[in-house]
């Protein structure tokens, strides 16, 4: 994982070409989206669903991947198994690492559309 880059930057490039003026709806969507899905998955262990956190966490993990975040990807794929292998005690710290990662990825998308 740790040789993925944070963002793929040709990968968001090809998707502004194919997007065109509606590429800056679809970060922006997709910011909303990622940012509500980090809450989802803290609430989701909070309350010890195992089934919506590993479905919260593949969701986020395909938008993340179409988005060009391969190692955001991967954090969310690990989340997912652990949501379907019910280690929720693990999640915790996987929901902070995609956090982060989230982060870092939602400022460099944010410099990417000014």
């Amino acid at each position: 994982m740790n040789d993925k880059p944070h963002l793929d930057e040709e990968a968001l490039t090809e998707l502004q070409d194919v997007m065109e003026e509606e590429f800056a709806v679809l970060i922006n969507t997709y910011l909303k989206d990622s940012s509500d899905r980090i809450t989802y998955l803290r609430n989701a262990i909070g309350s010890a669903d195992a089934d919506a956190f590993a479905k919260t966490a593949h969701s986020f993990k395909g938008s993340s991947i179409n988005i060009g975040a391969p190692k955001l990807g991967d954090l969310c794929l690990e989340a997912e198994n652990a949501g379907k292998a019910n280690r929720l005690g693990d999640a915790a710290k996987v929901v902070d690492q995609i956090e982060t990662e989230f982060l870092r990825i939602q400022k460099t998308l944010k410099e990417f559309l000014s």
